[in-house]
């Protein structure tokens, strides 16, 4: 069930991913252990069972806001920040249709009682009623000044009620799209809103921290429920009306009595705001969306908690079970809906790792060890070869920006927002060295050539030079009015050079801390610095969308190439010196020759790609792709030195001849190294997955 839409999209290359990525103890796996293919040399680790998750449904490109079932259970329905609202078949994952005519990002969608019509709510300030069979538009109600942020039917489906920023409720007649009224009275955005069973109340949950309960055919306000001590963004009456519960930015769940008003209880346990709330069918069971990624049910009488649906890597905004109860809908910030298992409401197995986004991953010089830097604050070690853990580096208090191996690949150093530099022993993962001084974050940390010296940039301006061996401060390099994003020792570590958010790169004795010039000329800040191998230029990256090169004995500035319609991230330069590669935010690689100031190559790339040199320069290596580098397009039948990498989307291990293993959802990377044919992919909720595949091996399925 997990890998059903993809199968059925592309089920030739999904049969190896399945195999690889399913839970060791499956019947998947058992069955059909012998035909992993062998060109994949180094599995993954992965779960022992199956997790609740049923389906992932994929298909938005921006946050999904909205989740909701069809009344027979059979159609799903999300809304998005793309400002489309999507119709999904629930068995199979598949979209049915992609509503569109918002202008602006949808935040609540609902169908009728009857499943005929859907409504959707947008911050282009109005509701739209679509046809659930055709998609087609059946009405846009206007009215409201501000963004709408909830929309319900009566229990009747006669009438549609609407929650806005504008700090009102409007009722409107679903046949007509005319406003039947306007409920005012809070001081603060309206959430949410629900009708009660019966229709005869509504209910609604504001930015000033209350909910209020209104007479449906008056308009009158009933009573305000007060007790949060922050917004609330989630209000829903029990299936028999008796009870009302809301979840608030206090990141607590409170159930009322809508009678009286009364507070019940409190549900307490996430770690994080709480965006949606919502009652099982029979009224037992509470389950909560909330920005910790999680789902929590729980036990609507007693208050105790039923389970913990982790998953998501990133808000659950919203929440929702099927008719029949048995299924748990999720819609999220990292653009997916997950279905869940209701009942056996277990969380997902973990791989032991970080606990925390991954920031970076990077190889040791040898290829043996990987180090990975996390928001745990963590700095992690691996085999390469097993993905085995071989030492958790834990001393910094905030999370971790830069990792770098020395030369000799005896010394691990890492950057921090705790504005410290670590060093360790990669051997045995002990703490050598803290590096203390700097008054910002460190964004940049780097090793001398002959791994003496260690230089780091920061958000304090500064560039600070430090003995290895002893820790020691040996300059504090102050000129940049800026953020220091960057920093390079040239090829005979006697200058070093940083690039800065102030537009400029600056060049520096290495010895002395002396600054030796400061090359202005980009518009933009400065993301790339590198000398070419002899050292006579560098090459800065822009913000701009511009290469830059400079002398490096004189600071003139030599070259402009510009091409690129986005920023560039990397710069490097070919062995030989004569040309230059650089990667964009434009999804492309350009190749340029330095004495004719020309781009002699425009690759297209993906974010994942690393850009590398053949020693005789005569290759470019473009994620899984050489290029040969003299006139001809033609790729070249020699095995690139990474003949694997990720596509653009990061759901695709590919080669040379295209998609190769589809990444499931929570595998797919928020950070990747890449070396030879062995790929290590850090993920948003702190899994690390390591790959290896056979490079001469046929990849046939």
């Amino acid at each position: 069930m997990n890998y059903r839409y993809i199968l059925e999209k592309a089920p030739l290359q999904i049969y190896s991913s399945a195999l690889v990525f399913s839970p060791a103890k499956s019947e998947i796996r058992k069955l059909f252990l012998r035909q992993i293919p062998r060109w994949i040399s180094t599995l993954p680790e992965v779960e022992k069972q199956w997790g609740a998750c049923r389906q992932t449904l994929e298909g938005h490109s921006r946050w999904v806001r909205a989740v909701v079932f069809s009344p027979d259970g059979r159609l799903v329905a999300s809304g998005s920040g793309d400002n489309t609202v999507r119709l999904w078949d629930a068995a199979t994952g598949e979209t049915r249709s992609t509503l569109e005519g918002h202008s602006d990002w949808v935040r609540a969608v609902v169908f009728s009682p009857d499943g005929q019509l859907v409504a959707s709510g947008s911050d282009d300030k109005t509701v739209r009623l679509w046809d659930a069979a055709t998609g087609e538009v059946r009405g846009t109600l206007k009215g409201h000044s501000g963004r709408v942020r909830a929309v319900v039917f009566s229990p009747d489906g006669r009438l549609v009620a609407s929650g806005s920023g504008d700090k009102t409720v409007r009722l409107w007649d679903a046949a007509t799209g005319k406003a039947r009224g306007t409920l005012g009275g809070h001081s603060g955005s309206v959430n949410a809103v629900v009708f009660s069973p019966y229709g005869q109340l509504v209910a609604s949950g504001s930015d000033d921290k209350t909910v209020r309960l209104w007479d449906a055919a008056t308009g009158e306000a009933r009573c305000t429920l007060e007790g949060h001590s922050n917004p609330i963004h989630a209000v829903v009456f029990s299936p028999d009306g008796q009870l009302v519960a809301s979840g608030s930015d206090d990141k607590t769940v409170r159930l009322w009595d809508a009678a009286t008003g009364e507070a019940r209880c409190t549900l307490e346990g996430h770690s994080n705001l709480i965006y949606a709330v919502v009652f099982s069918p029979d009224g037992r069971l509470v389950a909560s969306g909330s920005g910790d990624n999680t789902v929590r049910l729980w036990d609507a009488a007693t208050g105790e908690t039923h389970g913990t649906l982790g998953g998501h890597s990133s808000s659950v905004n919203v929440v929702v079970f099927s008719p029949d109860g048995r299924l748990v809908a999720s819609g999220s910030g990292d653009n997916t809906v997950r279905l869940w298992d209701a009942a056996t409401g277990e969380a997902h197995g973990t791989l032991e790792g970080h606990s925390a986004w991954v920031d970076m991953v990077v190889f040791s010089p040898d290829g043996r060890l990987v180090a990975s830097g996390s928001d745990d604050k963590t700095v992690r070690l691996w085999d390469a070869a097993m993905g085995e853990t071989r030492g958790t580096l834990e001393r910094h208090s905030s999370s971790v920006n830069a990792v770098v191996f020395s030369p000799d690949r005896r010394l691990v150093a890492s950057g921090s927002d705790d504005e410290t530099i670590r060093l360790w022993d990669a051997a045995t993962g002990e703490a050598r060295r803290t590096l203390k001084g700097h008054s910002g974050r460190v964004r940049a940390v780097v090793f001398s050539p002959d791994g003496r010296l260690v230089a780091s940039g920061s958000d304090d301006r500064t560039v600070r030079l430090w003995d290895a061996a002893t820790g020691e401060v040996r300059g504090t390099l102050e000129g940049h009015s800026d953020w220091v994003r960057a920093v390079v020792f040239s090829p005979d570590g006697r200058l070093v050079a940083s690039g800065s958010d102030d537009k400029t790169v600056r060049l520096w004795d290495a010895a002395t801390g002396e600054i030796r010039g400061t090359l202005k000329g980009h518009s933009g800040w400065v993301y790339a610095v590198v000398f070419s191998p002899d050292g006579r230029l560098v090459a800065s990256g822009s913000d701009d969308k511009t290469v830059r090169l400079w002398d490096a004995t004189t600071g003139e500035a030599r070259r402009t190439l510009d091409g690129h319609s986005g920023r560039v991230r990397a710069v490097v330069f070919s062995p030989n010196g004569r040309l230059v590669a650089s990667q964009a935010d434009d999804k492309t690689v350009r190749l340029w020759d330095i004495e004719l100031e020309e781009t002699i190559r425009t690759i297209e790339c993906g974010r994942y790609d690393a850009l590398s040199f053949s020693p005789d320069s005569s290759l470019l290596n473009v994620g899984a792709n050489a290029v040969d580098t003299g006139l001809s397009l033609n790729k070249v039948s020699t095995i690139p030195s990474q003949p694997f990498s990720l596509d653009d989307t990061g759901h695709w291990v590919s080669s040379a001849t295209g998609n190769i293993l589809w990444l499931p959802p929570d595998r797919r990377p928020n950070a990747c190294a890449v070396q030879g044919t062995s790929i290590v992919l850090g993920g948003e909720g702190g899994r690390m997955t390591f790959l290896s595949f056979n490079g001469g091996a046929d990849l046939s399925i």
